[in-house]
């Protein structure tokens, strides 16, 4: 397919990789900032524009990989009648194309996207069309990229979503915690990176609650108490401490 790319940050330059990659190719990149959109148009061999005026008008695919927020607006600014367009976010609407196209749909890359990555990481997607002729293109265009496709409507993609959120955002946001408590109580935190490796690891052959580990899981309350203790200077970690333990108890109940 001939595609143009809406978008310079990480999901656009990570799946426009991924296009070229497949033998897809990226006729033109349109990013606000002209630095950004030359960069990427030049690592993609693509022309490049600064506006959405002058987006080329050949392409067979119109990818729109800006934020969820700008989503409406950008499209509200394009006039694409008949040709196809998709955007990449994952609480947005299909329908918010509705304004520059007739033929629209989703493809949403489930998996957390950095432009720094020196590998392409493995990228499943979900995908939605206005319809079922504009579903299967966009289906079909997704397994050209990827081997892991599934179908799924605006709501089914939202609790999808949020389920993304707990085990990327939310776990990466506890590993920074976790650092910046060992910084401050002069331990090592690059010893649990094995740890946290190993129990990614086992989601792949097991159900996360039946590899339940940890103190709160065995009913070891003597091992709570002390953890608890020791985080009183660090009150926040504490109370999030105590939040986990609860709700792994009540998961748990015998």
């Amino acid at each position: 397919m001939r595609i143009v790319i809406i978008g310079t940050g990480n999901v656009a330059t990570i799946l426009g990789k991924r296009f070229l990659a497949a033998d897809h190719e990226i006729v033109q990149v349109c990013g606000r900032n002209q630095l950004h959109a030359e960069e990427l148009a030049d690592a993609l061999s693509a022309s490049f524009t600064t506006g959405l005026q002058h987006v080329n008008s050949n392409a067979d695919l119109y990818v729109l990989a800006v934020s969820d927020t700008a989503v409406a607006a950008v499209a509200s600014q394009l006039q694409l009648n008949n040709k196809l367009v998709v955007h990449t976010a994952g609480a947005v609407s299909k329908n918010v194309l509705s304004a520059c196209s007739k033929n629209y749909g989703v493809l949403y890359p489930l998996q957390s996207l950095r432009s720094e990555l020196n590998e392409l990481p493995d990228i499943p997607f979900l995908v939605d069309g206005n319809t079922e002729d504009d579903l299967a293109l966009i289906t079909e265009f997704a397994s050209s990229i990827s081997n892991q496709v599934q179908q799924a409507g605006d709501e089914e993609r939202l609790k999808l979503h949020i389920a993304a959120v707990m085990v990327s955002n939310f776990t990466n946001h506890l590993y920074a915690l976790a650092k910046a408590y060992c910084l401050q109580e002069h331990v090592d935190f690059n010893m649990l990176l094995p740890l946290i490796t190993s129990v990614a690891e086992r989601l792949h052959d097991y159900e996360p609650a039946a590899v339940q580990t940890g103190p709160a899981v065995r009913n070891d309350e003597a091992t709570i108490q002390k953890h608890l203790a020791l985080l009183q200077p660090h009150p926040a970690l504490q109370s999030l401490y105590y939040m986990f333990t609860e709700s792994i108890k009540k998961m748990h109940k015998q």
